[in-house]
């Protein structure tokens, strides 16, 4: 690990298919391009509600009405998740299921919880990953809050209907639902290509002017940047002591 942080080289520690996220130590030299962009659309209030408002409509596989506001995003993201639910409840022939995480009773609850509570899990673990790759940070979010994985949570909300809700239905009759959970998204997460989708998805929502696959700011080979209030950013390593006063 020395040797790695000597050379500068990012480096994130991963349970097996990437499924954990156990701490990340990154490069000196990773941009903060995409950094500066979260923290400053976090800390503008406008910025911050255009980026949410993104996260919900990404969601959504229809179009939205003009004027909806947050509140009635979350609303209608709550009665699609229910009605998901439902859906798959009846197609699995379970008679009733209700959402419920409770660690202190974890052997009490029902497989399908326990197989989608297991498998948010890796998927959080994935999207942190990615998170810590852009040199972004997984605490600053836009929909969540409070929380040091609070983007972590908001990004992963983008997949679980395609991804881990449905993954978790089929195995309602799995004896050990949670470790069959953990081992089809290993498979699922590389079928999928979900990582650079991920990827994707995060730059989009924080600039969605990016030409994603050809953008070339992703590969910013400049160390570091000086900061103008007027100019924007200059670059570093020149000798300013000819310019005016």
């Amino acid at each position: 690990m020395a040797t790695f942080a000597r050379h500068g080289t990012s480096v994130v520690c991963v349970g097996a298919g990437g499924v954990r996220c156990y701490a990340g130590i990154l490069s000196e030299a990773l941009t903060t391009r995409w950094l500066h962009r979260q923290a400053r659309a976090w800390a503008d209030d406008s910025a911050r509600l255009g980026v949410a408002t993104r996260m919900y409509k990404a969601r959504f596989d229809t179009a939205l009405p003009e004027g909806v506001t947050l509140g009635q995003l979350r609303g209608m993201e709550g009665q699609r998740v229910k009605a998901l639910y439902r859906l798959l409840a009846r197609q699995h022939g379970i008679k009733r299921f209700k959402r419920a995480y409770d660690p202190a009773e974890w052997d009490e609850q029902d497989p399908v919880n326990r197989a989608l509570s297991s498998a948010n899990a890796c998927l959080y673990g994935v999207v942190h990953s990615a998170l810590l790759a852009l040199g972004c940070s997984p605490a600053l979010g836009f929909i969540h809050a409070g929380s040091q994985y609070a983007f972590v949570c908001g990004i992963a909300d983008l997949y679980k209907t395609e991804v881990t809700i449905p993954l978790a239905f089929s195995l309602h009759d799995n004896p050990n639902p949670e470790q069959e959970s953990r081992r089809r998204l290993r498979d699922q997460f590389k079928l999928l290509a979900l990582m650079p989708q991920i990827v994707t998805d995060i730059q989009w929502l924080l600039d969605p002017e990016v030409e994603v696959g050809r953008d070339q700011r992703t590969r910013d080979n400049a160390v570091v940047s000086l900061w103008d209030p007027e100019s924007g950013e200059l670059p570093g390593g020149v000798n300013y002591a000819d310019d005016v006063w």
